[in-house]
C-alpha cells in the first residue's frame, strides 16, 4: 500500500510543483536502477545480517526516503531518494518472497504464488487510490506513506517464525538469454520500455488532460487491473498456438490503440479512463507471454534463471521507458507518451512475426501451460515460487 501510495504522489506532487516532464521520468529510471541493483546486492547484505534485520533496514530505508521526499520537495533529491526507494523495495520483497519460498511445499506452491500475486496488485492498487482521499498539495500522503512502511515492520518484528535459507544469488547471462529465445529477450526489453514509461509519466499524462486526480488513480488501477483480468484469457490462447503469434497479436493491438490515444489526444475522462484500460488490458499481458515461450525452449531446471534473467532484461526497459517517454511528451504533447508505447509494442509484433519464420514452436503437447506472472515488483526470489519452478523435495 505504502509503494502504490508514494509511486503515485510523486509524480502528481511533481508535476503541481512544476517539475519538468524528463525529471518525472527520471524517477521511474531511479527506482528501476536502484530496484535491479538491490536484486544483485541484497541476498549478500541478507547472508551477513539475517532475514529480519534485513527487512528492517529495508523497510526503514524506504520510510525515511517517503518523509524526506516531503521535507525535500525538489527534483534531483527526489531522484536521488527514489533509487534508495527502489533499492528498498527490492530487498524487502526479496525477503517475503523468500519466507513464502521456505513455507510453500509442492502441493501448495501455485495457491501460495497466486495469493501473493493477488494481495500484491491488490494493496498496490488500495494505496493508489488513496489519493483521491486528500490533498496532494500537503504533506499528508508522504505521512502515511511513511506510516505505511513503519507498520509493515511490526508482523516482521514480532515474529518467532525461523528465518528462511539464505536468497539465491541472481546470475545474468545475456547470450544464453538470447539463444534461448531471441523473442523474449527483445520482447522483455522492449515490454519494459513501454511499461516503465506508462507506468511511471501516466500519472503526468493524466494530469496534463485535465482530470481529477480521483480519475488519474482510477486511471492508473484501471490499467494495471485490465492486465490482470487478461493475462488468463490471453495465456490460455497461447497455450492452443505459437505464442509468437499471440504476442505479435497483442502487441499488435497494443500499438493501435496507443497509437488513438495519441492522435485522437482524448479529454473526456471516461474515455481516457476506457481507452487506458483497455490498454493495460493488452501492454500488461505480454511479459508473461513472453516468459512462457522462452522456457519452452528451456529445460525445467533452467526455469529459475531463465525467468529471472528475463525479469532483469524488463528492469533495464524500465529504466529507458520513463526517459524515453518524457522526451515524447515534452517534445511532442502529453500523448506522445503513447507514441513511445506504440512503437515499442510494433517492434515487438514485427520482430515475433519475423522469429516465428526462422524457428519453429515447440509442439503443444510437450510445453508447460500457461501461469499468470508479474513483473512489477517481484523480484527474482519470487520466480522461485511459480509452480513452474523445480519443484522442491517434500
Amino acid at each position: 500500500m505504502a509503494s502504490g501510495l508514494h509511486g503515485l504522489l510523486l509524480p502528481l506532487r511533481g508535476g503541481a510543483e512544476g517539475f519538468s516532464t524528463t525529471s518525472l521520468g527520471l524517477l521511474g529510471t531511479a527506482w528501476a536502477g536502484g530496484f535491479i541493483t538491490s536484486c544483485l546486492l541484497a541476498p549478500r547484505l541478507v547472508r551477513r545480517v539475517g532475514h529480519v534485520r534485513a527487512f528492517s533496514a529495508f523497510a526503514s530505508i524506504a520510510a525515511i526516503v517517503a518523509l524526506m521526499t516531503g521535507i525535500l520537495v525538489e527534483p534531483t533529491a527526489w531522484i536521488v531518494l527514489r533509487a534508495l526507494t527502489g533499492f528498498a523495495m527490492a530487498g524487502s520483497y526479496m525477503v517475503i518472497e523468500s519466507w513464502l519460498n521456505e513455507r510453500a511445499t509442492n502441493a501448495n506452491r501455485g495457491q501460495i504464488f497466486g495469493l501473493y500475486m493477488v494481495v500484491n496488485f491488490g494493496s498496490i492498487t488500495v494505496g493508489q487510490m488513496m489519493i483521491g482521499f486528500g490533498d496532494v498539495h500537503t504533506g499528508t500522503f508522504f505521512m502515511m506513506s511513511g506510516i505505511l512502511f513503519c507498520l509493515a515492520l511490526i508482523p516482521t518484528a514480532i515474529s518467532t517464525a525461523s528465518s528462511p535459507k539464505p536468497l539465491t544469488e541472481v546470475q545474468l547471462d545475456l547470450r544464453a538469454l538470447y539463444r534461448n529465445s531471441p523473442v523474449a529477450f527483445l520482447g522483455c526489453i522492449l515490454i519494459g520500455v513501454a511499461n516503465g514509461a506508462f507506468g511511471t509519466l501516466g500519472a503526468v499524462y493524466g494530469a496534463a488532460t485535465g482530470i481529477s486526480t480521483t480519475e488519474i488513480a482510477l486511471m492508473m488501477s484501471a490499467s494495471v487491473m485490465g492486465g490482470a483480468l487478461m493475462q488468463i484469457p490471453v495465456g490460455r490462447m497461447s497455450d492452443r498456438t505459437d505464442r509468437r503469434y499471440v504476442l505479435a497479436m497483442v502487441g499488435g493491438a497494443a500499438a493501435v490503440i496507443g497509437l488513438l490515444i495519441f492522435l485522437v489526444a482524448p479529454r473526456h475522462a471516461y474515455v481516457i479512463l476506457a481507452m487506458t484500460a483497455i490498454y493495460g488490458g493488452l501492454a500488461y499481458t505480454l511479459y508473461p507471454v513472453a516468459v512462457a515461450h522462452a522456457n519452452d525452449f528451456s529445460d525445467s531446471e533452467n526455469f529459475v534463471k531463465v525467468t529471472s534473467g528475463l525479469l532483469l532484461l524488463y528492469g533495464f526497459g524500465t529504466m529507458i521507458g520513463p526517459v524515453l517517454g518524457a522526451w515524447a511528451m515534452e517534445s511532442i504533447s502529453p500523448e506522445g507518451l503513447f507514441a513511445i508505447t506504440a512503437l515499442a509494442h510494433a517492434l515487438i509484433m514485427t520482430h515475433a512475426i519475423i522469429r516465428s519464420r526462422m524457428r519453429a514452436p515447440v509442439p503443444i503437447e510437450l510445453r508447460d501451460n500457461f501461469q499468470t506472472v508479474g513483473a512489477e515488483r517481484v523480484t527474482p526470489e519470487g520466480v522461485r515460487l511459480d509452480p513452474r519452478a523445480e519443484t522442491l523435495p517434500e
